[in-house]
């Protein structure tokens, strides 16, 4: 995390600069791959904890924890709601 004359701030996954001021709104009712990299960011920077991201944004920690390994391994694609593959499996989730 730092600090600059916006406050405290990390950087999203698309190089921009996220506040607490400019993260996703708390009542979403769709989330997409970009909002969702932008929370893991946030935790991951320090902004919010995963405790707090979670309440705010009314996600379990088990969801939190499968968006973050999603992203580590595939990034972006990896976040889309799109259906895909179990590994090691043929069905979809």
């Amino acid at each position: 995390m730092r600090e600059s004359k916006q406050g405290m701030h990390v950087i999203g996954p698309d190089g921009s600069i996220l506040t607490s001021a400019n993260l996703p709104p708390t009542n979403l009712k769709r989330w997409v791959a970009r909002r969702k990299a932008e929370v893991i960011a946030a935790v991951k920077g320090g902004l919010l904890t995963m405790p707090e991201a979670c309440r705010r944004y009314s996600i379990s920690n088990e969801e939190f924890l499968e968006w973050e390994r999603h992203y580590e391994n595939d990034g972006l694609e990896g976040l889309r709601a799109s259906a895909k593959p179990l590994r090691g499996e043929g069905t979809l989730h």
